[in-house]
């Protein structure tokens, strides 16, 4: 495993302080010129072994994005999930809760878009905005949001021994300072000024109780079979490089086999040939 594993995984039992994580880490480049080989070079090893992952078609990868309004959620689909073939790759974003999904339990919502066997799910948001925004905001009383850790390890427990999914979970680590200069882009660039919404700039007023929110997740909900990340966010290119070389690390580390041939590769060639032979 990379350093970057090592260093940004969240351990079973760890207490968090995410003002003692530095989102403005940068490793050893300084720059996006300086790592973008080393982002190129991990794009195409995950294209390889996601098709390994296909063909073997016996396990699954969920990939959890979460972080606070402009963390890079997008950015990382955009940048990082390129590398992946769409036919076996599927993204999705989890809003405000329907009316239907308010009538379920809160895991209804997002069980049905757990990966297929062979197939990549990147969840844009996810399962723990249950822990985060409704602990938050007090959409539901405190014993009930504290119920839900152990129901999150006990659904994840499910996907991993059941559909031998991997999954790996990215908390993008923003400053508040960046956040704002980010919002600042936002407003300045009419490509992205569809983003821009009042709720972006209110919920800043709840930082401090997002970050005890996530910093509780973080540590209940962090597994061997399961484990959170937290990624330095403040150099999107940095973000990028830290989580492709984690995505391959981990999936190298399946040892993902092709299947053998389900036919008879003698035969098949010799039909060829006389085919050929016919042509002729």
């Amino acid at each position: 495993m990379s350093d970057y594993f090592k260093k940004f995984k969240v351990e079973k039992g760890t207490k968090l302080s995410l003002k003692d994580r530095d989102s403005n880490d940068h490793g050893k480049h300084t720059s996006r010129h300086e790592a973008l080989a080393e982002i190129e070079k991990n794009n195409e090893k995950m294209d390889n072994l996601q098709q390994l992952l296909y063909a073997e078609g016996k396990r699954s990868l969920l990939i959890v994005l979460q972080g606070l309004d402009a963390g890079g959620k997008d950015g990382v689909i955009r940048h990082v999930i390129r590398g992946m073939n769409p036919q076996g790759c599927s993204v999705t974003g989890f809003k405000q809760p329907t009316h239907e999904e308010l009538t379920h339990d809160f895991l209804w919502r997002v069980h049905h878009h757990a990966p297929a066997l062979g197939q990549v799910t990147i969840f844009n948001r996810s399962h723990y905005e249950d822990v985060l925004v409704a602990r938050v905001h007090k959409l539901v009383p405190e014993n009930k949001w504290k119920e839900r850790y152990q129901q999150i390890n006990n659904w994840e427990d499910l996907l991993v021994n059941q559909n031998r999914t991997l999954i790996l979970k990215f908390f993008l680590h923003i400053s508040k300072e960046e956040q704002l200069e980010r919002f600042k882009a936002r407003l300045e660039d009419p490509s992205r000024q569809w983003k821009i919404s009042e709720s972006d700039y209110k919920e800043r007023e709840f930082w401090g109780d997002y970050t005890s929110a996530y910093e509780e997740a973080l540590e209940k909900t962090s597994h061997q079979h399961a484990p959170w990340f937290i990624i330095p966010s403040n150099h999107k290119w940095f973000r990028n490089l830290a989580i492709s070389q984690i995505i391959v690390d981990s999936l190298e580390s399946l040892k993902l086999q092709r299947p053998q041939p389900s036919v008879d590769l003698n035969e098949i060639r010799e039909k060829y040939h006389k085919d050929v032979q016919k042509e002729r």
